[in-house]
């Protein structure tokens, strides 16, 4: 909201007053709208790389269910404890990814090998080559 236009004008509070009845909403005064625009308001701004918010209604259930997901850049600082997890959960994305790629190298490079006729060891199969040609 532009210091220079009404408090009503803001959507989010367009969408408050509307949720009041008419004569409690009719009833507030520009400084009592100027100081719930800036509750109202409080979050206002904030861009996120991802930004999903809908309402989702299941068939058969009386009411619905609202879904919020957000992602973006943390500009808040952490504390020693966020911070911890925050080193432990990439280092363990590192590793999960690291084992995973290796695995996958791995599987490939054999069915390649199995595919070209090579065999290391004589009278010994995984039975991955088997199972991927069917």
């Amino acid at each position: 909201m532009s210091k220079n236009s009404h408090p009503t004008s803001d959507p989010a509070m367009q969408a408050l007053l509307k949720r009041l009845s008419p004569s409690i909403a009719n009833s507030f005064t520009t400084e009592q709208l100027i100081a719930l625009a800036s509750i109202v308001g409080a979050r206002g701004g904030r861009v996120h790389a991802i930004d999903v918010r809908t309402t989702i209604k299941l068939p058969f259930v009386p009411f619905s269910f609202y879904l919020v997901f957000l992602m973006g850049k943390n500009r808040r600082t952490l504390n020693a404890t966020e911070q911890y997890i925050a080193v432990f959960s990439m280092l363990l994305l590192i590793a999960l990814t690291v084992i995973f790629l290796t695995c996958f190298i791995v599987i490939v490079l054999y069915l390649l090998k199995s595919a070209l006729g090579i065999d290391l060891f004589s009278g010994y199969s995984t039975g991955l080559w088997d199972w991927f040609k069917t």
